[in-house]
């Protein structure tokens, strides 16, 4: 039997993403509102109450807003906000954070799903700090650029309507919504200091973390890196060779696909964390069907 899924803000551009990967799917039977009542607070809670997997495509505040209200139905949760990332009732859902990720969230009755830039930052730096290269308390940097789709329909509209060309970086306050995700899930107990970008394309990432090791360090995180993510479909440690001369955050777009490298001086330790991924696949919406096919019992690659 097929399993029923509704995406609460299908229309949005990581619901319309999710939807894209699984309309064509025989095993899943989409639940979808009429445009007149996509906001009516009793249509959606029907829809609900009629799913096996609810998937939340909306705002902090309207997720906060609705969550109590699903606690009691049968229906289990994935949210695509950041509303729900550091909270422990929710499991995080990153399955390649640890050994018993896949089992936390196939058990699971809610999910969080990753943020995009955390996704790139955890998948660095957990690593680093489970093989003892890096304490809890070291002083992070972490750098990257994304494509302007991450910032939903005004930054689409104003990049493809021509109001802003070239990208631009921003957030360098330090209070980036990713930043709590990023210290719970990584393991960090410093708050790293982050520099986001927005680059001149739709979607595509890079995530950066510059690290002082001891000399050899470079060799030691690429180490650390095979050792946690041996085997992993999804998420895969490649020479850095392997990339090109310039790295392109647009090279593993419309995959689920994250690929992790090293580069730096052995003589020196300066040792730079790479990650490649596409914000909107292993990002968002790509992760988010990894985690429905999980909670589901499927091969979690199925879709993808």
């Amino acid at each position: 039997m097929a399993a029923k899924v509704f995406i609460d803000g299908e229309v949005g551009t990581t619901g319309l993403q999710i939807r894209a990967r699984l309309e064509r799917r025989a095993d899943i039977t989409l639940i979808s509102l009429p445009e007149d009542q996509r906001k009516s607070r009793l249509a959606r809670l029907g829809a609900f109450a009629q799913a096996d997997v609810a998937i939340l495509c909306l705002p902090d505040a309207a997720v906060h807003e609705i969550a109590p209200d699903l606690r009691d139905l049968p229906c289990r949760v994935i949210d695509a906000s950041t509303a729900h990332r550091t909270d422990l009732a929710w499991e995080f859902g990153f399955p390649e954070l640890d050994a018993g990720a896949r089992g936390r969230i196939a058990a699971a009755k809610n999910v969080s799903n990753p943020g995009c830039y955390s996704t790139g930052a955890i998948a660095l730096l957990k690593p680093m700090i489970d093989a003892g290269l890096i304490a809890p308390d070291h002083p992070i940097t972490i750098n990257a650029v994304s494509g302007y789709s991450g910032g939903g329909k005004a930054m689409i509209a104003d990049f493809e309507e021509g109001r802003v060309q070239g990208g631009f970086v921003y957030a360098t306050s330090q209070h980036h919504k990713h930043l709590p995700e990023i210290m719970a899930r990584a393991g960090l107990l410093r708050k790293p200091i982050f520099v986001p970008q927005v680059g001149q394309f739709a979607q595509g990432m890079i995530v950066q973390v510059p690290l002082h090791l001891p000399p050899g360090g470079p060799a030691a995180a690429m180490a650390a890196l095979r050792d946690h993510y041996a085997s992993q479909h999804f998420v895969q440690v490649v020479e850095r060779a392997a990339m090109g001369d310039r790295i392109d955050p647009q090279r593993l777009n419309n995959t689920n696909r994250m690929e992790l490298t090293v580069d730096g001086a052995l003589e020196t330790g300066a040792t730079v964390l790479i990650a490649v991924l596409d914000n909107l696949g292993k990002g968002a919406s790509g992760a988010a069907v990894q985690n429905l096919n999980l909670l589901l019992g499927l091969d979690e690659a199925l879709g993808l």
